[in-house]
C-alpha cells in the first residue's frame, strides 16, 4: 500500500511531544518501511531531537553529547499544502498514471507515483 508522505516532503507534526511547537513542520528526510502493516516510521528534520553521550573515540576524542533525530510513527505526521495540514488521496488518471492529491484542494503532490504503460 502507498504511503501518503514521500522523502523530500513538507510535514507537519500532528500528535507527540513537537505537536505545540512554534514551527512544528518539517522536512522528511527518510521513510522506513516495517516488515509488519502499520508500523512505518518517518525522521523529520528537527523534530523527536534527542541527545546521545558518546564515549571518547577517534571522531570525538573528548566524548561528546550528540543531537539526533528519532523516528515518528508515520500516522503522526500529515503533509503540508498551502501553510495548512491536509489528507492524501490517490487518484489513478485516465492515461494509467497513479499521483497523490491534497483533499482539501485537489492540489498534485509531488511527482506521479507511478507512470502511464506505453
Amino acid at each position: 500500500m502507498p504511503t501518503h508522505v514521500k522523502r523530500g516532503d513538507m510535514v507537519m507534526v500532528m500528535t507527540g511531544r513537537d505537536r505545540h511547537r512554534k514551527n512544528n513542520v518539517g522536512k522528511v528526510l527518510r521513510v522506513i518501511r516495517s516488515d509488519q502493516p502499520g508500523q512505518d516510521q518517518v525522521i523529520v528534520e528537527g523534530m523527536n531531537v534527542r541527545k546521545r553521550h558518546v564515549r571518547p573515540s577517534q571522531q570525538h576524542p573528548q566524548g561528546d553529547i550528540i543531537q539526533k533525530e528519532m523516528p515518528i510513527h508515520i500516522s503522526n505526521v500529515m503533509p503540508v499544502q498551502d501553510g495548512r495540514p491536509t489528507r492524501v488521496r490517490f487518484e489513478t488518471r485516465a492515461d494509467g498514471s497513479k499521483v497523490r492529491l491534497a483533499a482539501s484542494d485537489g492540489k498534485i503532490l509531488g511527482p506521479e507515483l507511478r507512470r502511464a504503460r506505453q
